[in-house]
């Protein structure tokens, strides 16, 4: 009764806290809040002046008095102060007019430390929450794809996010296997920078790279044919504006090629230290891809010629790990003190 009443007078809120967006899953209203983890701040005074979308649009166009700035770097809190302006906001955004502080889980890397969880949490509540629970990304892309977790078999599952890249293989509501890579969308981002400049001697930003990787970007040749777009920038030696005409392929083959094989090899790696058994279970479930690197064109087939199993992208694979934070809202009530330790992260 008592916990009725609390729920009536505050919002249950689930955070995926990631490198490039953060979403944030209220209970009994779905995924409220889907914006970029970005902050605009004066650099005299130090004042927050935008959040989110509105901070995004200035990246690379900030006047000399204003800096935006990413907070999050590889999955966690790079800067305490940052951060924890961004997640005020973002929870005062979506929990209006309730008397109590909300609960919160925050999904976070599973290779964070232990100082990096006193970071996470210190933020949270710094910033309003009452209470505050750590759910592993893996875990959390598990639950939010709907894979059976609790059953005896193993479920496999890669959630390739803006800064890290984790790999978990989940039975009976724990992790059998899990390891964490601090590679993601932005070292693909990074990786397009690089090769721009190398080759095209083309100076582009952060959002002209991502522009680049979701419209001519895969892992693996076209079926339909490469394509092709026009990049504009600035070049390096003039100085001047530069327009060049660049391919899939190349993008394939000489920017995205490495970042692609340290998924691929993280992927093999985690199937080579299975249990026995499990790696059985795996040939009939196959491998779940969640996350927003999910939707690189080509990584499932890339993924699957080196594994030999079938790879499955999640539906809605960038909304999986939010998803999966509000289910286990809905779970909390519902599991034993033991069954909600087994899945947080302490």
């Amino acid at each position: 009764m008592i916990g009725n009443f609390f729920g009536f007078l505050s919002n249950d809120i689930g955070i995926d806290l990631g490198t490039a967006n953060t979403l944030v899953f209220v209970r009994d209203r779905g995924i409220v809040l889907r914006e970029p983890s970005v902050v605009a701040r004066y650099k005299t005074s130090k004042k927050v002046c935008a959040v989110g979308a509105d901070a995004k649009r200035m990246l690379g166009r900030t006047p000399g008095t204003i800096e935006a700035l990413r907070p999050m770097k590889d999955g966690v809190i790079a800067d305490f102060e940052i951060s924890e302006a961004m997640l005020r906001y973002f929870i005062e955004k979506v929990d209006k007019r309730k008397l109590v502080p909300p609960r919160v889980v925050i999904a976070v890397p599973s290779g964070i430390t232990a100082v990096e969880k006193r970071a996470v949490k210190d933020s949270a509540i710094r910033a309003g929450a009452r209470e505050v629970l750590l759910l592993g990304e893996p875990m959390a892309a598990s639950i939010g794809a709907g894979l059976p977790i609790d059953e005896e078999y193993a479920n496999m599952i890669v959630d390739i996010g803006g800064g890290t890249t984790e790999v978990a293989i989940i039975s009976i509501s724990g992790v059998s296997y899990q390891r964490s890579i601090r590679v993601g969308g932005d070292e693909l981002d990074e990786s397009i920078i690089a090769y721009m400049k190398r080759a095209y001697g083309l100076l582009i930003g952060e959002r002209t790279a991502e522009e680049i990787k979701f419209t001519v970007g895969s892992a693996a040749p076209l079926d339909t044919g490469e394509m092709t777009m026009d990049v504009r920038g600035r070049d390096a030696t003039a100085g001047l504006p530069k327009t060049i005409h660049i391919t899939s392929q190349e993008i394939r083959e000489e920017a995205l090629k490495e970042v692609v094989t340290q998924i691929v090899e993280l992927v093999k790696n985690a199937l080579d230290r299975c249990q026995p058994e499990h790696s059985a279970d795996l040939i009939d479930r196959g491998i779940v891809l969640a996350g927003g690197g999910a939707l690189i064109r080509g990584l499932d087939q890339v993924i699957s010629d080196a594994t030999g199993l079938t790879v499955i992208q999640a539906d809605d694979p960038l909304c999986c790990v939010a998803n999966g934070t509000g289910k286990f809202l809905d779970l909390l009530g519902t599991l034993s003190r033991e069954q909600v330790d087994r899945l947080v992260t302490q």
